[in-house]
């Protein structure tokens, strides 16, 4: 009975002031500081596992510093935010990481993940290539700045630097931001081994993949197909690898090709991949030879070509998984690839969407002018130009077969031609035709107009007229289409807009017109109707620029002594860029200011009577 009672005192009596919150305070806020010093540990920890660091004893030696002071006393979120972004950088996020290496005949090109990450900077200035000697201990490097930054797609980057200087090797070339430390040794060779320091040449690599419903269409240099002619599939395989796929085959998955032209190859996708496509996110892919392939044997043993090709899940928030997602296409569009010709697309896009283009596809092959700045301003104006990096040299059939799948969702009709090349609608056409005077959209309604009298046209061949330099010594100010005015009498070659569902499975293309599927066609545009203006002879200081590289693949550089009778030469120029005597004045047989004279009456602005939309600064679309 006492005891009862005394318990029951104990529990009426009133508690001290500060004895037991106190040590509850003191409890919590040592078990908070001491979860968040875990915490931080852990972090460190698991940061430098995750990238393949060897933490010792030795040089492991945390460090209480200020920062480290100011988030254990805070109970704000944002101080803890705050102190983590000041803490210093460490070596992995000082020096991006590099997945693949590719030689190029003058600089390396590096890929790098996260290309949307590394795109916010897009500056060179901000990185350096740092080089090592082949049987360097990791002390003998060298470093230079990078020659460009550019993103490649939504989860690659790419970043070109200069070759190594003698007595470096290309396949130890590696990043680091300007004003990093270079890192130990210890973590350089651990980053080396990771990565697999190794560098492809570009004329022999798989160096693209695309999904394209249950296949994969995969693109290589080296393969050494013939030009502009189906290749037999059976010959070839197809690998798909997670992980270190190059040393454990339990982790690759091979399918067999189903079909096969020039650079391009086209598999089904495995089985786990087409029932999870999700499971396509960065899977390696590389093409199988037969072993004696270059010998033309027919090995049963195929043999994995080097490659630096990847393939991406469809699925994402990207613009342009958004313009994918589109419910009505464009009804004609148009994709090129250019070098360094930032100077012609303002006039090129401006008067061909005027003539009805609604959206363009730009292979970038190496710019390095203000190609970016030019496609900014246009799309500015609502213009809408995409920009693809294409970094691969000689691939221009093998890029317009590229464009075919990224358009294929967009657009009905895609026109594949030159920004030196220029549609001119020459007579008013016969009414039955339905385009009347040519004017604002007559291009998109040709197209409508021919399309429809047949479900089996499936491409619209336009001949060219080559035009040169017209007596002038330097570019016209006011473009093309005003300053050149005499060309060749007969047209040479054409190009072609062609519906994208319509093409072969093979994407085979010559540049200048597409293989269709069975049972489709192409038609002829007659020349009373429409023509191209090919404005191919300019004046010597643009012409020139011909001889450092020519895009297509199987069209021999000018440098080179081959093919000097072809077509795609200039008659009479030999392999070295030295201005012929009397240039301007070549390659003028006929008199023809048709264009120029629809220009001026189109375009010119009212105002002025001369000032064309090219030549302002800003215009109005």
């Amino acid at each position: 009975m006492e005891s009862e009672q005394r318990r029951r005192r104990k529990r009426s009596a009133p508690a001290k002031p500060y004895s037991s919150g106190s040590q509850l305070f003191s409890l919590r806020s040592l078990a908070l500081c001491l979860s968040f010093l875990v915490f931080l540990l852990f972090l460190s920890y698991s940061s430098s596992s995750d990238r393949g660091l060897s933490v010792s004893a030795a040089s492991f030696r945390p460090v209480l510093s200020a920062s480290t002071l100011s988030l254990l006393s805070s109970s704000a979120g944002n101080s803890v935010l705050d102190s983590l972004k000041h803490r210093p950088l460490s070596p992995s996020s000082a020096q991006p990481r590099v997945e693949d290496r590719v030689l190029f005949p003058d600089h390396v090109l590096l890929l790098v993940p996260d290309g949307v990450v590394l795109g916010r900077r897009r500056r060179e200035e901000d990185l350096e290539c740092v080089y090592r000697a082949p049987a360097s201990n990791g002390s003998d490097r060298h470093a230079e700045a990078a020659l460009s930054v550019d993103v490649y797609n939504e989860h690659r980057s790419i970043v070109r630097c200069p070759l190594p200087p003698a007595n470096f090797s290309a396949a130890r070339v590696d990043l680091r931001r300007r004003g990093a430390a270079a890192p130990a040794y210890g973590w350089e060779r651990a980053r080396s081994n990771r990565t697999g320091a190794a560098v492809r040449a570009w004329d022999r690599v798989v160096y693209e993949a695309e999904l394209d419903g249950e296949t994969a269409v995969v693109f290589a240099k080296g393969l050494n197909l013939r030009p502009h002619r189906r290749s037999n599939p059976a010959q070839f395989s197809c690998h798909f690898g997670w992980g270190k796929w190059d040393k454990d085959e339990t982790s690759v998955r091979t399918t067999r090709a189903v079909s096969a032209a020039q650079e391009v190859i086209r598999c089904p996708l495995p089985r786990s991949i087409r029932s999870n496509p999700i499971k396509a996110q960065g899977v390696r892919v590389t093409i199988g030879l037969p072993s004696n392939f270059h010998t033309h044997g027919r090995s049963s043993v195929h043999v994995p070509m080097p490659s630096v090709a990847r393939i991406y899940s469809p699925k994402g928030t990207s613009e342009e998984a958004g313009r994918k997602k589109m419910t009505t296409k464009h009804e004609l569009c148009a994709c090129t690839m250019v070098w360094n010709q930032a100077a012609s697309l303002r006039e090129w896009i401006m008067y061909h969407a005027w003539l009805g283009i609604d959206r363009w596809f730009i292979y970038d092959n190496n710019s390095d002018d203000a190609i970016k700045e030019v496609i900014g301003e246009l799309n500015s104006r609502n213009y809408n130009v995409s920009r693809q990096s294409w970094p691969w040299i000689k691939t221009q059939e093998a890029g317009f077969s590229h464009c075919v799948l990224r358009a294929r969702d967009e657009c009905n009709w895609v026109g594949f031609f030159d920004v030196d090349e220029f549609f001119y609608f020459p007579f008013p056409s016969n009414p039955r035709r339905g385009l009347g005077i040519p004017g604002k959209g007559t291009l998109r309604a040709m197209v409508a107009n021919f399309s429809s009298s047949s479900s089996i046209i499936a491409e619209i061949r336009t001949v060219c007229h080559s035009f040169g330099p017209s007596g002038l010594t330097s570019p016209p100010p006011r473009g093309v289409t005003v300053g050149y005015t005499c060309r060749l009498q007969q047209p040479e070659r054409h190009k072609s807009i062609v519906r994208p569902d319509a093409l072969d499975p093979t994407l085979l293309n010559e540049v200048h017109h597409f293989r269709l599927k069975e049972g489709f066609r192409y038609l002829n545009v007659p020349e009373s109707i429409a023509v191209i203006n090919h404005y191919k002879y300019q004046v010597w200081e643009t012409f020139r620029t011909k001889f450092f590289r020519r895009v297509a693949t199987y069209v021999a550089d000018w440098r080179e002594d081959q093919n000097k009778g072809s077509k795609d030469r200039a008659p009479g120029l030999g392999t070295e860029a030295i201005e012929p005597h009397n240039w301007r004045l070549q390659f003028c047989e006929l008199w023809d200011t048709g264009l120029r004279d629809f220009v001026l009456a189109n375009f010119a602005h009212p105002a002025t009577s001369t000032m064309l939309p090219w030549e302002r600064s800003s215009p109005s679309r």
